[in-house]
């Protein structure tokens, strides 16, 4: 692997502590690792205007959601996210950071549900906990401070698979709305086997791959549902407008980027942008990977051209303005733009993997 220097720097620091790969520790001791992790690579926690925890219904029960909320009066655009750790670590504190810089630099209200987790709680669970929280949450503008028509869901990871599913969801079942979706490194193939040939223990590998969807997937078979693979769905139209973000050294990077082309060849607006060097986890962890705050910043772009093309009037589902392929661009909205943030990379069709 021709490592990006930080990224040697992150896996020589992890050597040196003698961490174990999650995959090798309790549920109980990966949770706790994890959270950690991320705390340490996601540095000084930034102020938000207001966080507020509370709890929305939910298919078994309640769930509980963080909301931030930037200084503003009224209804605001709203960004529903769902953490990443491959369905089964995780809770709103972990995606507390990048919800944080995302409220402030869109800005928009961020709303964390904090969906049941698996073994426990197995596939489909967290799908339909993840469109419970969405639709209540845009059905409740004035207790929420929502605009409905500005209304867009996201996630890392196991995150981003569920994000996909969710706007499967929504333009199948009844809504809500959707003005975007941002879907970082996500998982969307849990049939096939992920990519690269690494199984460095120091960092996310096939393995790591292979124990999350041994957590998630109780039943085999479900790995071809297109709410466990929405690249296996068999209609992508009416999608709303995507940003895709995957990372060049990561095992979920060709499954994440065909997506990306599927949603394209569907007539989905569609930025995709892989991070030269990158590794599994880095836009989580902003303070280790200068590359992280440099695609967080790219999300906050799209998700504020998309919510002001929402606020114009502007369609939210397919349109002509096809900007799939592109690269990174100032506002993620604008098609034909080639310019590069950091080390990100336009992509093109890949014959190798893509």
């Amino acid at each position: 692997m021709n490592a990006h220097p930080q990224v040697a720097a992150y896996r020589a620091a992890r050597a040196a502590a003698g961490a174990p790969p999650l995959y090798a520790q309790t549920l109980a001791e990966a949770r706790a690792a994890d959270l950690a992790a991320i705390r340490a690579g996601g540095g000084a926690v930034e102020p938000v205007h207001e966080v507020r925890d509370t709890r929305v219904p939910g298919p078994a029960g309640d769930l509980p959601v963080r909301i931030h909320r930037p200084a503003g009066e009224g209804p605001l655009p709203t960004l529903v996210y769902f953490f990443g750790g491959g369905w089964t670590l995780g809770s709103v504190d972990t995606a507390d950071g990048i919800c944080r810089r995302l409220a402030n630099a869109v800005p928009c209200q961020v709303v964390t549900v904090g969906y049941r987790l698996a073994p426990e709680h197995p596939f489909p669970a967290a799908v339909h906990d993840c469109h419970a929280a969405l639709r209540w949450i845009a059905a409740h503008p004035g207790e929420y401070g929502v605009d409905p028509r500005r209304v867009a869901v996201g996630g890392d990871s196991a995150g981003g698979n569920l994000a996909a599913a969710v706007t499967l969801l929504a333009r199948g079942h009844g809504g809500p709305r959707l003005a975007a979706q941002l879907l970082v490194y996500p998982n969307t193939d849990q049939s096939a086997e992920p990519g690269g040939d690494g199984e460095d223990p120091l960092l996310f590998n096939r393995r790591s791959v292979a124990w999350y969807r041994g957590h998630y997937l109780a039943d085999p078979a479900d790995a071809r549902h297109p709410l466990a693979s929405p690249l296996l769905a068999e209609d992508l139209t009416g999608l709303p407008p995507a940003l895709v973000i995957t990372a060049e050294h990561d095992p979920l990077r060709a499954e994440g980027e065909r997506y990306a082309h599927r949603l394209r060849d569907a007539g989905v607006p569609t930025t995709l942008t892989r991070y030269a060097g990158m590794i599994h986890g880095f836009f989580a962890m902003p303070a280790a990977f200068d590359d992280g705050r440099r695609a967080q910043d790219q999300s906050a772009a799209f998700l504020r051209a998309r919510f002001s093309a929402s606020d114009d009037g502007v369609s939210a589902g397919v349109s002509g303005d096809d900007v799939s392929a592109t690269g990174a661009s100032g506002d993620g909205a604008t098609a034909g733009r080639t310019a590069a943030v950091g080390g990100a990379v336009p992509v093109g069709r890949e014959s190798g993997d893509g």
